[in-house]
């Protein structure tokens, strides 16, 4: 608990600390193009974030020989992810960095997704030569889903604590005593982060942004302990358990890809834009999503503990991505005809 306690003050205490200096340095989020906020908030979340979970990690007196990939890797994408805030780096210096992070993990700390289980009813799928470049593959994606989900406050934020919270759930449930305190020590800085980024009845807006350095950060942190949970636990119950941000960021690229535009592009067909066009404030749309994030993952956990069959939870999952995706494009042209 000391180090879950000292991860949550110590991302305060550098939050109130690094604001003054991050704005004279410029690292501050301006709205232009798309984004619509008040002010400049400065992009110091991701950072605090950072030092806050290592420091504490560094002091809980625990051997942590097996999670020197993590953290070279954690360190390498919030410097990048830094870069990136002041001086907008190109996507090919991010992806490229974000792949570099991918092969510390599958390369040096080993964690690889070597099969997707009985997706298919007819036994384990085995990966074999394909599991270094699958697992760098998931990296990029879950990386950049959270960072396409980071639309309004307090979402990606929420989104990860939601995450993080089932991973630790898996992490007790099997003993797994260094897995469950660093996950929970990232879920106590990441909660000490919400504090400035959630809306709340004192507070009406963010005042402070994970920006990218956050976002890459938090991703690969989220998706490398999914992948070393993932042996453990059927791989479908990690997709069920990151169902948020990984079919919002599903279905706007195949949207955009339709669209003959790039996947990568920004528009306003997100999920948390449909609870808006409905008439739900941020707040309530932030808490909706989180909720639904909790449930979805919470059913995939049933549907591993009570060992339903693997492909049944797959074909479940597609199921309910398929009305995800009807909902949502109904909703746009509906939008569009208003």
């Amino acid at each position: 608990m000391f180090s879950y306690v000292t991860a949550f003050c110590l991302t305060i205490v550098l939050i109130i600390f690094l604001k003054r200096p991050a704005i004279k340095l410029g690292l501050v989020d301006t709205p232009v193009g798309r984004k619509n906020h008040v002010g400049t908030p400065p992009l110091i979340g991701g950072l605090a974030i950072f030092i806050a979970f290592m420091l504490a990690a560094l002091s809980s007196g625990q051997s942590l020989d097996q999670f020197y990939a993590l953290f070279a890797a954690m360190i390498i994408l919030v410097l990048v992810g830094l870069l990136d805030d002041l001086h907008d780096l190109s996507t090919r210096s991010r992806f490229l960095t974000q792949i570099f992070a991918a092969l510390l993990m599958t390369s040096w700390g080993g964690v690889v997704i070597e099969n997707l289980g009985n997706l298919f009813g007819g036994g384990s799928v085995h990966l074999y030569g394909w599991a270094i470049p699958f697992t760098v593959f998931s990296v990029l994606g879950v990386i950049n889903a959270l960072n396409m989900i980071d639309g309004i406050d307090g979402l990606a934020g929420g989104i990860s604590l939601t995450i993080l919270s089932l991973l630790g759930a898996i992490a007790i449930f099997f003993g797994m005593v260094m897995h469950t305190s660093l996950i929970f020590i990232l879920a106590a800085a990441v909660l000490g982060f919400l504090l400035f980024n959630m809306r709340s009845p004192w507070r009406k807006k963010a005042s402070i942004f994970m920006g990218d350095a956050g976002s890459m950060m938090l991703g690969f942190a989220l998706v490398w302990f999914a992948v070393d949970l993932g042996k453990v636990v059927t791989p479908v119950t990690m997709v069920w358990i990151f169902s948020i941000p990984l079919m919002d960021t599903v279905r706007c690229m195949l949207s955009r890809i339709l669209k003959r535009r790039s996947p990568f592009s920004a528009d306003s067909e997100h999920l948390h834009h449909l609870f808006l066009r409905a008439g739900l404030s941020v707040s309530k749309t932030v808490l909706l999503i989180i909720m639904i994030s909790m449930l979805m993952g919470l059913i995939g956990l049933a549907g591993w503990y009570f060992e339903v069959r693997e492909n049944v939870m797959l074909a479940a999952f597609l199921l309910i991505f398929s009305g995800y995706y009807w909902a949502i494009y109904h909703s746009s042209r509906l939008a569009k005809k208003g």
